[in-house]
């Protein structure tokens, strides 16, 4: 019998990148708010191995995925014989949205629920930072400051001037891969140096206010990808009370007064710019 856990993906409301660090990394300072879209994973006992299966082709479902690299550690830690894995990919690939980073964070919540929870929430932490920046935010289930290389994970209560509101996500159909990302960046010298200005984007989404909606990566992106600026200024001009690229990109999302309006903007968005885009909206 298997256990089946749906995996959220976020967005960043406020990504300020502060450095490039002598271990190659770069330093942040990060909102991230889950959205409740998500895909599917289902895990397992096996009988030896790792079997994972994905319904989306142009996904790997070898040794290189990240949810096999999760069950690999788990394994190696537990002396697990074999797991069977499977993946069911509902949201895009290299969106910026963490859909990769949440696969494998639950796939390793997953295999710790199936086996008892013979890990502690620091071996699962530590577990997670191994496998990948973003993988500890998805090891708890609410909105959180992330800081360092996205290891340090500080709890945030829900923000009441989210609740009720409509999230519009939309994906242009082409990924933008992390690494080029940051090197558009370091060409760039976008990045600020100046630590804490976390702390002035926090107090503004705790008034309710959503012009602190910043992302590094934005002004590099932008500009190879032309496209992504007239989508967010056709979302800002369309009911949006906010618009932003998240992460890396490509994914950029609308922040609307409830779901309702996001639907709609949804539906204009379409009229304008065809059938082909990614597109999901909810409510928070």
């Amino acid at each position: 019998m298997g256990l089946r856990l749906k995996s959220p993906c976020k967005i960043n409301l406020y990504l300020n990148i502060l450095f490039k660090r002598d271990d190659g990394f770069h330093e942040l300072e990060s909102i991230f708010q889950p959205i409740p879209i998500f895909d599917e994973i289902t895990v397992q006992k096996g009988d030896a191995g790792i079997q994972l299966t994905c319904n989306n082709p142009k996904l790997s479902a070898g040794s290189d995925n990240l949810v096999w690299k999760a069950a690999e550690a788990f394994m190696k830690k537990l002396k697990v014989k074999g797991v069977k894995i499977q993946l069911k990919k509902n949201l895009p690939l290299s969106a910026g949205i963490g859909a990769g980073s949440s696969n494998a964070a639950y796939t390793l919540r997953g295999l710790n629920e199936l086996y008892d929870f013979p890990l502690g929430e620091n071996e699962l932490k530590q577990m997670a930072i191994d496998l990948g920046c973003d993988l500890p935010f998805f090891l708890q289930d609410g909105p959180a400051v992330v800081l360092g290389r996205g290891e340090k994970v500080e709890i945030e209560r829900p923000f009441e001037a989210l609740q009720g509101r409509g999230v519009l996500l939309i994906h242009p159909g082409f990924g933008v891969s992390t690494p080029w990302a940051y090197r558009l960046l370091n060409m760039s010298n976008e990045t600020s140096g100046e630590e804490r200005q976390i702390e002035a984007a926090l107090d503004s989404l705790r008034k309710g206010k959503f012009s602190c909606l910043f992302n590094s990566f934005e002004k590099p992106i932008f500009e190879k990808h032309l496209i992504l600026s007239v989508l967010k200024k056709f979302l800002l001009r369309h009911g949006a009370i906010g618009a932003l690229m998240s992460g890396s990109g490509s994914t950029t999302f609308a922040v609307t007064e409830d779901v309702l309006v996001a639907e709609s903007l949804r539906s204009k968005f379409h009229q304008e710019f065809g059938q082909a885009w990614w597109s999901e909206a909810v409510s928070l």
